[in-house]
């Protein structure tokens, strides 16, 4: 594998992650993602080096977005998920006991961003975020765009990024707190 492919393969997680925030369809976001890798590694010299290599895929991925949207224009898709049955059934077992017991931020919080279940908790606590907030954190901490580029894209000020991006890690810390860490004070989660 080329340099440039193991490059474009690495981002592979982050483009998923912001196709999944976009068109809320895991299997859509799955096609899109490999549309556009695909797009890129049939055509590397397209890639001129303006710009980040992350910012390029993002680029097309938008294209594939667009277009996996028109595609599905014409299907009805009805999401019959209940967000907090998912994440209920993520956290605790058919008994209502936690699967893992929660930890709290400790010394070591580098620590628990490794796990696993963290991690699926965190995304779970992501895609309950509306659809603005949602996107806008994604863009903005797991793509890495910048302010400028954000506004560009969405079509916002910045003050409204801003407003959005607050009340986004507001929920998020909302839902971290009651969906995984034990509050302050307390001895434990449910049992």
């Amino acid at each position: 594998m080329t340099d440039f492919a193991q490059q474009v393969q690495a981002l592979r997680p982050q483009l998923l992650r912001y196709a999944r925030s976009q068109l809320r369809n895991d299997a859509w976001a799955e096609d899109a993602v490999s549309d556009t890798l695909l797009a890129a590694l049939e055509r590397p010299q397209a890639f001129a080096g303006g710009s980040q290599l992350k910012t390029w895929l993002v680029g097309i991925l938008k294209h594939k977005l667009i277009d996996q949207l028109r595609r599905q224009a014409r299907e009805a898709t009805v999401l019959d998920r209940d967000d907090s049955e998912d994440l209920d059934a993520l956290l605790f077992d058919e008994t209502g006991h936690w699967r893992d017991k929660p930890a709290d931020w400790g010394d070591q919080p580098e620590t628990l961003l490794g796990q696993r279940q963290f991690l699926a908790v965190l995304d779970a606590c992501v895609e309950k975020l509306p659809a603005a907030q949602g996107r806008v954190f994604m863009m903005r901490e797991w793509l890495e765009l910048e302010t400028d580029e954000i506004c560009k894209e969405l079509a916002i000020t910045s003050t409204n990024l801003w407003v959005l991006l607050h009340r986004a890690r507001l929920r998020l810390r909302e839902c971290l707190q009651a969906g995984w860490f034990t509050p302050l004070g307390s001895t434990g989660g449910p049992t």
